[in-house]
């Protein structure tokens, strides 16, 4: 790409409508490089207030009134886990060819995902 970037990959995020709005912002204003999407296991409820307040990222109702009910940090991983493969589900639907991972200490979490969606 002419004084630009050959491909774009998002921070991570949590709601797939937020990458699509992304996508099309995008598109909308010439941006036409690849754009790859950034995902994260949710592995412990801190992590449901850390990362909005450092990343600026939304997390949906839903996934953090699931992760609320969590007794432990394992159960977290597991509604993690579950969103992530919905998540990545979601986006292969939808003809994204290419998903990022942020392992962030945890590629058995990533390794659990990637062999759900393949």
């Amino acid at each position: 790409m002419e004084g630009g970037a050959d491909y774009i990959v998002t921070q991570m995020f949590f709601d797939n409508k937020k990458f699509f709005d992304f996508v099309a912002k995008c598109r909308e204003n010439g941006i036409n490089v690849p754009i790859i999407p950034g995902l994260k296991p949710l592995t412990s409820k801190k992590q449901l207030t850390v990362l909005p307040r450092i990343f600026h990222v939304d997390m949906p109702d839903e996934f953090a009134n699931e992760v609320l009910k969590c007794k432990t940090d394992k159960d977290v991983e597991v509604v993690g886990t579950e969103w992530l493969i919905q998540q990545s589900k979601e986006l292969k639907a939808a003809g994204i060819p290419v998903l990022h991972y942020y392992t962030l200490g945890k590629p058995r979490v990533v390794q659990q995902v990637v062999a759900s969606i393949i």
